[in-house]
């Protein structure tokens, strides 16, 4: 236990996500900016960006509408849903016009503003609102590490306003689109249901009506979970996904939260099937938690070995001279149409140490090109995922990148 205790704290340095990051150019910090303030690189932003649009397809798949809401609230605002009294401490405020400004630390108030913009019917419900909702958060210098606890970050956030009939139903349809996320990740993950902290709204019996639906939707269906007594959110009781890393590590990404609360404070309504006012439920829902920290999680999971799918440069091209650039420019544009990002190694350098550089960078895959590969419409390939050099027809190339992306379905 001894051995093995201490192998996972040498792997664990191996596979920092701060030194991957500055090694993978991904991401940096600069204090000049400001702690817990990432900024992302070239590489980290074409990753983000591919995190961004396979969610937003799948999100658009199961019925969710984009939304956005303003970074920059009234604090009156915050007084009505509770965030000034229970979590002011961590918000940042401003004065503007004699007026206090909050900055949202969550996106719940602008999308019940959404919600009011119309009437609604028991026809709209569910309604499904998602962002990714950039929040800041006041944190302490001396907490701040890397990605993983930052003062400005993006929730790939939803709001589910539905009837209570509705709740179980949409409860199991989350749980299953966050399944299939943790499954294209190669994640696994447990369940715990987090109760009535000491600092919350709301009376007893709506609290224990709210925690009841999650048991029973979580019950009837098999799902096993844990009690965090007094961990919920200051609005509801939250069931927390907790993801395992490969060093066995536990780390809490998605959430489930179920609102009787803010809908009450901000007098939402719909009308139901005998025409009468009736307060809808509200779902608060992430599924990454947010896309700094998830990301950190996978660098450390994966040893920066990403996922082909959402590797920032999935193939690197090496020319062996100057005489083979031109096919080079021929194979990006080739990999460019079925939606691969793929770099040229044309540096004055050996050939060895532009393999190495891309190696060091962990691009999944090397396309080295000569005369040969030229006269032959071909590449020879390194494939750092399999560990294999091949010869092959740029065309099979091309199918062989396509089969790649089309494995993974969210």
């Amino acid at each position: 236990s001894l051995k093995e205790h201490i192998r996972i704290i040498e792997e664990a340095k191996k596979r920092d996500h701060r030194k991957l990051g500055v090694e993978m150019k991904l991401f940096t910090f600069d204090e000049e900016i400001g702690g817990g303030l990432p900024i992302w690189l070239p590489n980290g932003g074409r990753l983000r960006s591919k995190l961004e649009q396979i969610l937003y397809k799948a999100h658009r798949d199961r019925g969710y509408e984009p939304v956005r809401g303003p970074e920059l609230l009234k604090a009156d605002v915050w007084k009505k849903s509770g965030h000034y009294a229970n979590y002011k401490e961590n918000m940042y405020f401003t004065t503007i016009d004699e007026a206090e400004y909050g900055i949202k630390p969550m996106n719940c108030v602008g999308h019940i503003k959404v919600y009011q913009s119309d009437i609604r019917s028991y026809r709209d419900l569910p309604l499904k609102f998602f962002e990714y909702g950039v929040v800041h958060r006041h944190e302490k210098s001396g907490v701040l590490h890397g990605l993983f606890r930052v003062r400005e970050f993006a929730q790939d956030d939803s709001h589910i306003f539905c009837m209570p009939s509705q709740i179980k139903e949409n409860i199991l349809e989350i749980l299953k689109f966050a399944g299939k996320i943790m499954e294209n990740f190669g994640f696994h993950y447990e369940m715990e249901i987090s109760t009535k902290p000491a600092k919350a709204i709301g009376g007893d019996e709506i609290w224990e009506t709210a925690t009841k639906a999650l048991k029973e939707a979580l019950d009837e269906n098999g799902f096993k979970y844990g009690i965090d007594e007094g961990g919920g959110a200051f609005y509801g009781p939250k069931i927390d996904i907790k993801i395992t890393d490969a060093l066995k590590r536990k780390w809490q990404c998605g959430t489930i939260q179920v609102d009787f609360n803010l809908p009450e404070r901000f007098d939402l309504g719909y009308i139901d099937a005998n025409n009468e006012r009736q307060q809808p439920v509200m779902l608060h829902r992430a599924l990454l938690g947010s896309f700094e920290r998830f990301i950190g999680i996978l660098i450390e999971h994966t040893g920066g070995e990403l996922p082909f799918f959402v590797a920032p440069t999935q193939v690197v091209i090496v020319p062996i001279s100057d005489a083979h650039l031109d096919y080079a420019k021929t194979v990006a544009k080739e990999l460019r149409k079925i939606g691969v990002d793929s770099e040229i190694a044309s540096k004055n350098e050996s050939l060895n140490k532009r393999i190495r550089t891309a190696e060091k960078q962990r691009v999944p895959m090397i396309a080295v090109l000569g005369d040969n590969e030229v006269a032959n419409s071909a590449i020879a390939l390194r494939d750092r995922t399999t560990r294999e050099q091949k010869d092959m027809k740029l065309d099979e190339f091309v199918e062989l990148l396509k089969s790649k992306l089309a494995e993974v379905t969210f």
